[in-house]
Order: structure tokens, then C-alpha cells, then sequence
């Protein structure tokens, strides 16, 4: 495992080193500048493209109750517009190259990124770099972007696959940040000021909580250069610092007492979770976590499809999933099904989750769990979109890259018996519900454990 130091570097010095070599990509470097900002990249020459990304350590999670949306809110409004270029200006410049540009937030951290050919990446670098750093947050912008994103939220609300899984984010997580929407809500968006989010923006988007990466057909020392040039002059080229430290993960997450949250909905399908507390993304049983989910509902040969979906034809998509924060995380099944046979799937999958707990996994859905893991590590490294965010997820995330020998290796290494230690810990708690659908707040009562 290849540990990342945050040290403090030297003044006006950029500190690099070989992070990893991997036989399945190229070399990775990673160079800490003298602001505390980290770039890392992985060379593969036989790409003919470069994936390039600048991400930020701040998400929803970091925002106050009347803030809520407010970094969902910024990361539209940093591609409106910079003192050197207008947004058409900005869009115009990658797409004219054949390239790609977008931004996504989450709960823990904000991400905008390109794709170009590998001889446009200077261009990249210069763009993206000018974006994050250097937006001015027009007043006209916000207005125009407040409604974009209203449309959104109510867009969000007509997607019920969707907008149940947040329901079940509320009813684990309540008012705690890892409980809101990302996007916000009309009542938190709409007020927002522009002040607001400008004063956000120059608190959170500082040098030691970002991290740039690529991935491609390129030179580390260039990719440096360019960086450097690009963040000249601007906030994010400031005094000597050290990165900033991994979030950090010693104090527990308050959860909501278990029960359900029903929204009513006339749809023609109903929409329901179940769902608990689970790991965080630092916890040595996540390599087990990993293995348990795609034994449990991982995939068309996972327990939840061939009862629910298989032999009794219940429902057309049902499966697990595992989000993981750096303090918490939520296990969760989905299914969606008619509203007249909620019942009896809700019925299945406690039953399942109950069987599971209590007497563990056979030897043959540990092994097909560990080849599921292993392949889904591997077939995700196949394009440079996914080598760059291995890189910053690995420096933002965990503190280390680990060598993708060592990731397959550590699947392998998860036994049976951690496995079910897992599952009778983890299925046994006490589970939350979410629906959507005709359905009122009655028709479900607190879910049993």
C-alpha cells in the first residue's frame, strides 16, 4: 500500500514522487505544490486521450440547514463564466476540440473534469483550471442557474426510482447533512443570496482541499507546468501549505430510530427500500462489505434477483447496494414492484436478509461474490475517466492508492467467516423503510429489525 504523506512542504517548492507502478496501466506520480494543492497522474501511452479532473473536498455534508444545495448551487455556476472567458466561451473551447467537459457533486466532495484528445490538454488544464479558480459568480448568473436548478429538484421529484433512495437517507440519516438532498430544496435554494454562495466558495475552495488529476497519453512534469501556469495569479496559487487531512472519521454519526417514510405518489409501479447504518469507507470490512452485497444482490445471480425476480416473477428490478462515507455508511434493497405486492417482496427480503444473518454464505457464492468484486475493479479501469478518479479518490478518500495486485489481492484474501461476522452484525440491525407511491403514511408501520 503506497501511504500518502501530508506533510508540510517547503516554501516555493513543489515536492514528487512515484506513487505506483501498475502493470495494468502506467506509472503514477504525484506532486504536492507549494500551495498544499496535490496533482497526480497516471502516464498510459498507448491512450491516444486524457481524462483530466479537479476535485474538491467539500460536499453537501459540509453545509448548514439554510445552506443546503449550496455546493450543488456552485458547481453550476462555476462553468457560467470566468474573467477570461464568458460560459459559451467555455463550452465552446473543449466541444471545438471534440472534447467533454461536466461536474458532479456528492456528499463529501464536488468534482468537474474533461475529456480530450491527448494533445489537447493543455487547453484542458487552462479551461478547468480557470473555472474552478477563477469564477465570478455573476449576479445574473445566479438567478439564471436558481431556476436551471429548481427544474432540477422538480425533475428529481418526478423520478420516484430516484427519489425514494433519498427518502431512505432521510429516514436513517434525519436532520444530520448525510440525511438532506444534494441539490437542496425549493425552500433552501430559492432564498439563496448570491453573497452566500460567493462566501462559500472562497471558504471551501482553497488549495490544500483540492486535488487534480489525469490519465492518459501525458507527461507528469508537463501536466505540473501547465497547472502551475494555469493558477497563477489566482486564489488558489496562495501561501506555502499542507494538504489538507482526510475527513475525518472518529465521531459517530447520530442515525434516526428506525421507522418508514412514505411518499404518496398515484404511480403505477411502488418504489421501496429497506435500508440501515453501515460501514464507513475506512473500515477494514469493506473488501467483505464488497463480496457480502453481490451475494446478497449484486447481480442477476444474487439471492434478492433469483428469488424475487426469478421464481416468483415479483418484481422487475430489485437489488442491494452499499454507499460508504468517511464516518458512516448505509446498506440498502431496492425493489420495484406492483403496489399489490409490496407486502410479500418486503416479506421476501427481510426473510432473506434473516437467512443470510443468521447462517452466512456457501463456499460457492463467496467465490462468485470475489470474482464479481474483481472484475468489477478491473473492467472499471478500462478508460481514463475511471483511472483519474481511482487516483483522486485514492489521495481525497483514503490517503493511499492501493496497486490494483493489491486491491485483487485483499478480495481474495476476505474469508467465509468474515463474511458472515458481517452479515450477522450488519443484516440483523434494525431497518428503515422508504416508499413511494399510492400509499398513505399509515399503510406501512415501523420496520422490525
Amino acid at each position: 500500500m503506497s501511504r500518502v504523506s501530508s506533510g508540510r512542504v517547503s516554501s516555493g517548492r513543489a515536492v514528487t514522487r512515484v506513487v505506483d507502478s501498475d502493470p495494468l496501466g502506467g506509472t503514477v506520480r504525484r506532486t504536492v505544490l507549494p500551495s498544499g494543492l496535490r496533482v497526480l497522474t497516471e502516464a498510459i501511452p498507448a491512450m491516444r486521450s486524457v481524462s483530466f479532473g479537479i476535485w474538491v473536498a467539500v460536499g453537501s455534508r459540509d453545509e448548514t440547514g439554510s445552506q443546503a444545495g449550496v455546493s450543488h448551487f456552485l458547481e453550476h455556476l462555476l462553468f457560467k463564466g470566468t474573467r477570461k472567458r464568458s460560459a459559451l466561451d467555455i463550452s465552446a473551447a473543449i466541444e471545438a476540440v471534440g472534447g467533454e467537459t461536466n461536474a458532479f457533486t456528492t456528499k463529501e466532495y464536488t468534482c468537474y473534469y474533461a475529456r480530450v484528445l491527448d494533445q489537447d490538454l493543455p487547453l484542458a488544464i487552462d479551461v478547468m483550471c480557470d473555472l474552478v479558480a477563477d469564477s465570478v459568480l455573476a449576479a445574473a448568473d445566479v438567478e439564471t442557474e436558481r431556476g436551471v436548478i429548481l427544474e432540477e429538484i422538480a425533475m428529481h421529484d418526478d423520478e420516484p426510482g430516484d427519489e425514494v433512495h433519498d427518502l431512505l437517507a432521510r429516514a436513517v440519516y434525519g436532520d444530520h447533512p448525510l440525511g438532506r438532498l444534494i441539490s437542496g430544496t425549493e425552500e433552501t435554494v430559492s432564498p439563496m443570496s448570491r453573497r452566500q454562495i460567493q462566501s462559500f466558495y472562497r471558504r471551501r475552495y482553497t488549495a490544500p482541499s483540492i486535488v487534480i488529476a489525469a490519465a492518459g497519453n501525458l507527461d507528469h512534469a508537463d501536466v505540473v507546468k501547465l497547472v502551475r501556469q494555469a493558477l497563477a495569479g489566482t486564489s488558489l496559487d496562495g501561501e506555502p501549505a499542507a494538504p489538507a487531512p482526510l475527513r475525518p472519521a472518529g465521531t459517530r454519526v447520530r442515525t434516526s430510530r428506525p421507522g418508514s417514510v412514505v411518499e404518496h405518489k398515484e404511480t403505477e409501479q411502488a418504489h421501496v427500500v429497506l435500508g440501515c447504518p453501515g460501514i464507513g469507507r475506512l473500515d477494514d470490512r469493506r473488501f467483505a462489505l464488497g463480496v457480502l452485497n453481490n451475494v446478497l444482490g449484486g447481480g442477476m445471480s444474487s439471492r434478492l434477483f433469483q428469488e424475487i425476480r426469478e421464481r416468483r416473477g415479483l418484481a422487475y428490478s430489485v437489488y442491494s447496494y452499499a454507499s460508504q462515507y468517511a464516518d458512516t455508511g448505509l446498506f440498502a434493497v431496492y425493489a420495484g414492484c406492483a403496489p399489490g405486492k409490496v407486502d410479500e417482496v418486503l416479506q421476501l427480503v427481510r426473510a432473506e436478509l434473516a437467512e443470510v444473518a443468521a447462517h452466512g454464505v456457501t463456499e460457492a457464492e463467496l467465490a462468485r461474490g470475489k470474482g464479481m468484486a474483481k472484475g468489477s475493479y478491473v473492467l472499471n479501469l478500462e478508460d481514463t475517466g475511471s483511472r483519474m478518479s481511482r487516483l483522486a479518490k485514492g489521495e481525497l478518500l483514503f490517503g493511499d492508492l492501493l496497486p490494483v495486485d493489491e486491491l485483487l489481492a485483499r478480495v481474495d484474501a476476505v474469508s467465509a467467516d468474515e463474511v458472515n461476522a458481517l452479515a450477522a452484525d450488519l443484516l440483523a440491525r434494525p431497518m428503515s423503510l422508504a416508499v413511494v407511491g399510492p400509499f398513505d403514511g399509515d399503510d406501512f408501520s415501523i420496520a422490525p429489525g
